[in-house]
């Protein structure tokens, strides 16, 4: 997966939080304190789409939203993070070693598949 700029990630924040999809003008009000071009916007939304990050409908003017949660992205994050390590338990076992017993408790419900939204 293609990794994120700090700007593709702010505007990755926005349209994560969104509740649809955004258009270029919006971005840009929404993110006002870094007074950035329409222009720049939309560069940094054609990246986002080259990467597979956003999509765009057809209406005028065009309107985005991300081709996954932010969920999905930061799962993907770790899978690509573990597929690219040499040893694979090490990660895994430093990643455990480093959660607090709430967030044990449920990595082994989610394994268990007796947590609230667990896959079976």
């Amino acid at each position: 997966m293609a990794s994120l700029g700090d700007l593709e990630r702010t505007v990755m924040d926005v349209l994560w939080a969104a509740d649809g999809p955004v258009a270029a003008a919006e971005l840009r009000d929404a993110l006002a304190d870094r007074e950035l071009a329409l222009t720049t916007v939309h560069t940094v939304l054609s990246r986002l789409e080259a990467k597979g990050f956003v999509e765009h409908d057809e209406a005028r003017p065009r309107r985005f939203r991300p081709r996954a949660t932010r969920e999905q992205h930061a799962a993907e994050l770790m899978h690509e993070v573990l597929g690219a390590s040499a040893d694979r338990q090490a990660v895994l076992a430093r990643f455990v070693g480093g959660v607090d017993p709430e967030e044990a408790r449920l990595l082994r419900a989610l394994l268990d598949g007796t947590a609230p939204g667990a896959a079976r």
